[in-house]
């Protein structure tokens, strides 16, 4: 649908994800006011979309000029309710329960036909009845992970007619990856300290709950079958297939010979194409299997629960095989020393977590509209801020299909 004089305020506004939803909504945008104090989240706003207000701190804002408008949408910071924070307030005597009645003060002094209030499903109880005493309505559980590769599950209070679930979309974390493998078919709730990363040292990362992706090495002579005193690694690419929508790496035929070049005379692996042995013969590294190097398994740690190495490729362990992790789907991988790498996700894999734009964080522009860069710092942390943008699509989607605006 395409609407027309559609006018916003977005308090909390952050990277302005809302507007975001709004243009892939189909709704046309005539005024969008925010009110945002980062700077760097303003900065990568006004370089997205320059016609945005901006209008600063929602404490001392007036609300009344903009009576009338069509849509009041925004998520007061979730850290003073999240059970992440120590000491979470519970009460309405907190800043989080400040900061969420100028939310409330905004929707009575415009009237707007529609609101829309997202915030951390995993606030006290106290505070979540509170919150659904003032709209009149109780919110809606969404699970970003229906949408997008990360679990997030988040409440939302809206008038807007006839919400319903999203449909399931089936995307997985190895789905957005660069590069690498990971331990999970859903991220981690990707959040503003993110950037901090996680721990190196547990490989199931269940103590910093930081999504991390394990980066395979590439297969070599050496790591394949030669000793120590190899020191010249001839780098081969396994061949692989699909099974069961999954990449295997087969093992195939080959042979160790000796070849003189510039560098030396040593032995050094000869990989047949055609899945076929070489011929026997006395020699036995005539012919010779070169089978995928196992890094690890998970789960059972049976046939389908184990991990191959294959270079230049993003191999996914599957966390829905059986056993007591089945129902949680996390399982402690056992990666043995040498044959990974383990970074964080980068940002562009952040922000196709929260279904943005790939690089939509890259670049800000100052006040004067000058290009500025964003450190990846400040991008992990604007992106962990920000919605999952195809979630509020969904949202918007039930607004009626009519003009809005006078």
């Amino acid at each position: 649908m395409t609407q027309s004089k559609f006018y916003v305020v977005s308090l909390f506004d952050g990277i302005s994800c809302g507007r975001v939803a709004l243009e892939r909504a189909g709704i046309a945008v005539s005024s969008y006011q925010a009110f945002e104090i980062d700077k760097y989240a303003m900065s990568v706003s006004r370089y997205n979309y320059p016609d945005i207000v901006q209008n600063g701190d929602v404490l001392p804002a007036d609300f009344s000029r903009f009576a009338g408008y069509d849509l009041v949408m925004g998520g007061s910071p979730c850290t003073f309710w999240s059970i992440a924070k120590a000491n979470r307030e519970i009460d309405k005597d907190g800043h989080g329960w400040r900061l969420f009645m100028r939310f409330v003060e905004a929707v009575r002094q415009i009237k707007p036909q529609y609101f829309l209030y997202e915030n951390v499903a995993s606030m006290p109880q106290s505070i979540r009845a509170y919150i659904s005493e003032e709209f009149g309505i109780q919110p809606i559980l969404i699970n970003s992970a229906l949408v997008s590769a990360q679990h997030r599950k988040r409440l939302y209070w809206t008038n807007i007619p006839g919400v319903s679930q999203p449909a399931d979309r089936g995307v997985m974390l190895r789905d957005i990856l660069e590069t690498g493998m990971t331990s999970r078919e859903k991220s981690y709730c990707i959040d503003a300290s993110y950037y901090k990363g996680g721990s190196a040292t547990r490989l199931d990362n269940q103590s910093g709950k930081r999504q991390m992706v394990y980066e395979p090495f590439a297969l070599t002579e050496k790591s394949l079958m030669f000793p120590a005193s190899y020191n010249k690694p001839n780098v081969r690419t396994l061949i692989t297939r699909q099974q069961n929508g999954l990449l295997v790496a087969e093992a195939y035929g080959g042979a160790l010979r000796t070849r003189d070049d510039d560098a030396g005379s040593f032995k050094r692996l000869e990989v047949r194409g055609d899945f076929k042995l070489n011929s026997l013969t006395r020699a036995p590294n005539d012919s010779i299997v070169c089978t995928p190097v196992r890094v690890g398994s998970f789960g059972t740690g049976g046939l389908g629960n184990r991990v191959y190495s294959v270079q230049g490729k993003t191999v996914t362990l599957m966390g829905q095989g059986g056993g007591r992790g089945a129902k949680t789907g996390m399982y402690k991988i056992d990666l043995p020393d040498g044959e990974y790498m383990i970074r964080k996700l980068t940002p562009v894999e952040a922000e196709r977590c929260q279904t943005l734009p790939d690089n939509y964080t890259a670049i800000g522009a100052d006040s004067q509209g000058n290009t500025v860069k964003i450190s990846n710092t400040q991008r992990y942390k604007c992106v962990g801020n920000g919605w999952t943008v195809d979630v509020i699509v969904h949202i918007l989607s039930f607004i009626p299909n009519k003009n809005f605006g006078g």
